[in-house]
């Protein structure tokens, strides 16, 4: 894949300010220019962003309907009635049903949980779901990372004598169900200064309403901060503002006291002993917890997170786990048919995006097919596969693209829709497949910028080798974790680097480099890895100079080292030693 590096050296007024606020934190210069970068410039400010601190999360009685909300559920509990939390069978989803369950479970014994079948009941709100709540004599109905669109099951619901409290962060449409409460910080008439988090941020933001109204120390919601950790870098929101307050006190969490559920899905992906963090989240526990939703019900993962017996959680996750192979083999195969498509059909080649289908694609991993895809080839990508005359989809878009508006432009077509900016899922008649690609592409066409489509690194600052020796710096970048949308890992650029000479192809399939790199500027031998680059192992090992972009990562081979994760790998092109601002 060939990157464009995005890069701009720092003004002299930057270096100047960086150097003094490095100086008053007694940090390298190199990570007061990230602090300027991120719009931190004073230590106060840098202090703040180091420590994030759960006195600094918002009053969640600003939240509209939160005062509703929580009058409604206090006489529920007052009057004794039986109350389900339901939720996606998403990470989000069963996360946030976990945390809300656990927490009332302490309070009040009339509790159930629900998750609807993927594959048997769909998205969201569900007639056997409804069902189930009347059958079982439940009043008031708490949903979670869905039901902003659910207009017509929850009318349905208000007949059978159902309550409804909404709690969710999808995109709602101009008309409201008709709910007791609707949390969702994106509604339009909600002041709520922060509009980013997850569905399993807003459940937590209502518990901790809940907490303070009924003055029960927020003390007892700290240990289900794991959960929120969870679920920000799985669903792939934000990580600023309260977002961060939550994922790094969340992680914290899961790293020295985690919920038992999540004590064993960290033993079975061999995370034991490690500082986990939120890319371990991304990609090894929270696929774990998605999987039973893809193959089979993802009330399975919810059983196993709020699971109290280790043993019997262990037995949980492995089940889980061999969920999670099956998933992985089907995801090869159809990311490898979806490819094959792609690279057949000339109406996709020239096409600013891509949208697919396939009648025997399988339903719950088509979310993770589209993602590959965008990853691959830069363009917002919708897959669809077939459920009776029903074509059920989900879309996954590129930075700064928000699909969720493609989509919606198109909504005459659908049956039902759904999502954010970067993420959505639609269903709409077999037979309409054809005329939503011509019109959903046409818009993308339209809509999307040109960059928007180019494989984009942006560069945080151009260091030596001598920059990285020993492990201070690595330990001072440490500070700026969690890292996700919004704040993502510092990516660095060397220039003029070469082959020490013990640099080798490496992996399975031979795919990846290993490398032992020196630069031009001190003698400083730094080890890397180049996942799926081996095309440029000849160039390397012609002894010829090359640049590279890279993040600098733990060597949990070599205890005490640090190793360059590298991203990129180019000939060395500028003389001076500088990355040109376009590169």
């Amino acid at each position: 894949m060939h990157f464009k590096w995005n890069y701009e050296p720092p003004t002299s007024d930057q270096k100047k300010a960086a150097e003094e606020l490095g100086a008053k934190l007694g940090i390298n210069p190199i990570l007061g220019l990230l602090l300027i970068r991120r719009g931190i410039t004073t230590e106060s400010a840098a202090r703040r962003y180091f420590r994030p601190q759960l006195a600094d999360l918002i009053n969640p009685f600003l939240m509209k309907d939160m005062d509703v909300a929580v009058d409604r559920l206090n006489d529920a509990m007052g009057r004794k009635e039986r109350i389900l939390v339901y939720g996606d069978y998403d990470v989000d989803g069963c996360t946030a049903v976990a945390l809300v369950y656990k927490f009332l479970q302490q309070f009040y014994s009339n509790i159930d949980y629900y998750i609807p079948d993927r594959y048997d009941e769909g998205y969201g709100i569900s007639e056997k779901g409804l069902k189930y709540a009347q059958e079982t004599g439940v009043k008031l109905i708490i949903i979670l990372d869905c039901g902003i669109k659910a207009i017509e099951e929850i009318a349905y619901a208000k007949k059978l004598g159902i309550d409804f409290i909404i709690c969710d962060h999808h995109v709602p449409d101009e008309e409201m169900p008709d709910a007791v409460a609707v949390l969702n910080p994106k509604r339009e008439d909600d002041p709520y200064p922060f509009k980013h988090l997850c569905g399993c941020g807003v459940g937590f933001k209502f518990m901790q309403a809940f907490a303070k109204n009924n003055g029960i120390p927020f003390s007892r919601l700290i240990p289900l901060l794991d959960f929120c950790a969870v679920s920000i870098a799985a669903d792939i929101v934000p990580v600023t503002e309260e977002n961060r307050i939550l994922a790094f006190h969340g992680l914290k969490q899961l790293n020295q006291n985690p919920s038992i559920g999540l004590k064993a899905i960290i033993d079975i992906c061999g995370l034991n002993g490690r500082d986990i963090s939120m890319s371990d989240i991304v990609f090894k526990i929270g696929p774990r917890i998605n999987a039973s939703g893809r193959m089979e019900n993802g009330k399975e993962s919810v059983d196993l997170l709020i699971e109290r017996d280790f043993a019997s959680a262990l037995r949980k996750a492995r089940h889980i786990n061999e969920y999670n192979e099956q998933r992985k083999d089907i995801d090869k195969q159809m990311t490898e048919e979806a490819n094959q498509i792609v690279a057949k059909l000339e109406s996709q080649k020239h096409q600013p995006s891509i949208v697919l289908y396939d009648e025997n694609w399988k339903k719950g991993v088509i979310g993770i097919v589209a993602s590959r895809l965008t990853e691959i080839y830069f363009r917002p990508t919708v897959v669809l596969t077939r459920d009776e005359n029903l074509a059920t989809g989900s879309a996954r878009s590129v930075a700064g693209f928000d699909v969720y508006s493609a989509i919606k432009h198109c909504r005459d077509l659908l049956l039902n829709f759904g999502g954010h900016t970067y993420a959505a899922g639609l269903t709409l008649r077999w037979d309409d497949i054809k005329e939503f690609r011509q019109r959903f592409q046409k818009y993308v066409e339209e809509h999307i910028q040109p960059e928007q489509t180019e494989a984009i690194l942006n560069i945080d600052a151009q260091i030596d080798f001598k920059d990285i020796s020993g492990k201070r710096l690595y330990n001072d970048l440490k500070k700026f974790a969690p890292f996700g949308p919004g704040n993502e890992k510092p990516l660095f650029c060397t220039v003029g680097v070469y082959d020490f000479g013990t640099s080798k192809v490496v992996g399975r399939d031979q795919e990846h480099i290993k490398l032992e790199l020196v630069d031009s500027k001190s003698n400083n031998v730094m080890n890397g890895i180049a996942f799926g680059q081996s095309a440029s192992a000849r160039y390397i090992k012609s002894k010829r100079s090359f640049d590279i972009a890279y993040t600098i990562e733990d060597n949990i081979y070599k205890h005490g080292s640090v190793q360059l994760q590298i991203e990129d790998i180019r000939p060395a092109e500028e003389e001076d030693g500088h990355v040109s601002a376009d590169a």
